[in-house]
């Protein structure tokens, strides 16, 4: 995937879609570079329009991204249901242990 990126970077940067550039992005990045990788990304997108390619990309998540999400928080809601149902069977303390670590879970809380 970091190829890929690579590519856009270039794309959105003005740069030209070479070997060269690209193993330069990727190198500064810090990956090890594959030689053939690189040399098929850049046949392959010889001939795509970026631009266009990376409209119709955007547009599917956005539809099918919300889908996945709404089914992503009602998965998490019910295990969190289920963790406070546990904690209510316990006694006072492990109640309180128990909160702690729901509170804590996954980067969606951090994120939202």
């Amino acid at each position: 995937m970091e190829y890929v990126y690579a590519a856009l970077i270039l794309h959105e940067s003005g740069e030209e879609l070479n070997e060269d550039n690209i193993t330069d992005v990727l190198e500064a990045a810090g990956i090890d570079v594959e030689e053939s990788r690189v040399k098929a990304l850049v046949a392959a997108l010889e001939d795509v329009d970026i631009d266009e390619a990376v409209e119709q990309t955007a547009a599917v998540p956005s539809t099918g991204g919300a889908a996945a999400g709404g089914a992503t928080e009602e998965a998490e809601d019910e295990e969190s249901e289920a963790d406070a149902e546990e904690a209510e069977g316990d006694d006072e303390e492990g109640e309180d242990e128990e909160e702690e670590d729901v509170s804590g879970e996954g980067l969606g809380d951090l994120f939202g």
